[in-house]
């Protein structure tokens, strides 16, 4: 069974940036971080094929958010950088270990973590 535990939020001013990790145990097929801010639906944010390394951002994010992994930490990451108020929303973690394309349809994603606080003060 996959387990998921996602740590590094907090608060930053606008312009700052934050590393985000997500601990993840098992074997994977795609690795997503999605997000919620408060009053909106959950939405997508990054996403890697851990085996291939293919990466693929929502427009919102791309440019200033980086996802990457340490096999060997069996860790991912989201670097954030460039943070603006509307960043601010708890971040999850979230993986999927049948192959097929994820894209960021969230039912497909059957693991997730337990979600960590990002605040951008402007």
């Amino acid at each position: 069974q996959v387990q998921a535990v996602e740590s590094g939020g907090g608060s930053v001013q606008a312009g700052g940036s934050l590393r985000l990790s997500c601990a993840v145990s098992g074997d994977t097929y795609c690795l997503a971080w999605f997000r919620q801010a408060p009053g909106k639906e959950l939405e997508g944010v990054a996403r890697i094929y851990p085996n291939s390394g293919d990466r693929y951002y929502a427009a919102s994010v791309k440019g200033r958010f980086t996802i990457s992994q340490d096999t060997a930490k069996n860790t991912m990451y989201l670097q954030m950088n460039s943070l603006k108020p509307e960043d601010t929303a708890i971040y999850y973690c979230a993986a999927g270990d049948s192959r097929r394309l994820y894209e960021f349809t969230t039912a497909y994603y059957t693991y997730w973590g337990q979600g960590t606080q990002v605040t951008v003060s402007s």
